[in-house]
């Protein structure tokens, strides 16, 4: 039975010391259109990192790619520059704290790409309504919802309630007992 044991926990050693060089070894950044066109909007997908954000930089994109967590990989978009020349380019992503951490290309092909039929930008304000709200989506999410406070005042209820209970359910046993 000890040998079996030993033989357990030997096994969780090495599968937790080969765990994150299989984790590496997934690292990628895929681009869809797998060879976009210059002006062509394009998705980015990352994985091997282990944060919620990051950033995706190359010579390809317009700017910088900010790229948020979904699904266990990092995804963002960006833009081909309308005046760059077919290449492939490298890509780089930053993320838990180091810079090029990933790393991967995108060929970019000959031709030109659509051209945005709205300037990238609004020029005028947008007429949606809702401008009373604005300001809520400033607030930051790790300021919203309960805090210690609450946590503390949730304890205190839920303790006064089971003491309640309990005192009821005393109460009737040694009522019921003195029935019969």
């Amino acid at each position: 039975m000890r040998s079996l044991r030993i033989t357990l926990c030997a096994g969780a050693v090495v599968a937790a010391a080969l765990a994150p060089a299989a984790y590496a070894a997934d690292a990628g950044v895929w681009v869809t259109p797998a060879s976009p066109a210059p002006g062509s909007d394009i998705q980015l997908r990352a994985t091997g990192c282990a944060g919620q954000t990051g950033t995706a930089k190359s010579a390809a994109f317009v700017a910088d790619a900010q790229l948020t967590g979904k699904d266990g990989a990092l995804v963002g978009d960006s833009r081909v520059p309308t005046s760059l020349k077919p290449g492939t380019y490298d890509i780089k992503v930053s993320c838990d704290g180091y810079d090029d951490k990933v790393k991967g290309t995108v060929t970019v092909a000959a031709g030109g790409g659509p051209s945005p039929s709205a300037p990238a930008s609004p020029v005028a304000p947008v007429h949606a309504g809702g401008g009373g709200t604005a300001h809520l989506a400033l607030v930051d999410a790790r300021e919203t919802g309960p805090g210690t406070r609450q946590a503390v005042i949730g304890l205190v209820l839920a303790s006064v309630a089971a003491v309640a209970v309990a005192v009821r359910s005393a109460r009737r046993s040694r009522h019921g007992e003195a029935r019969d």
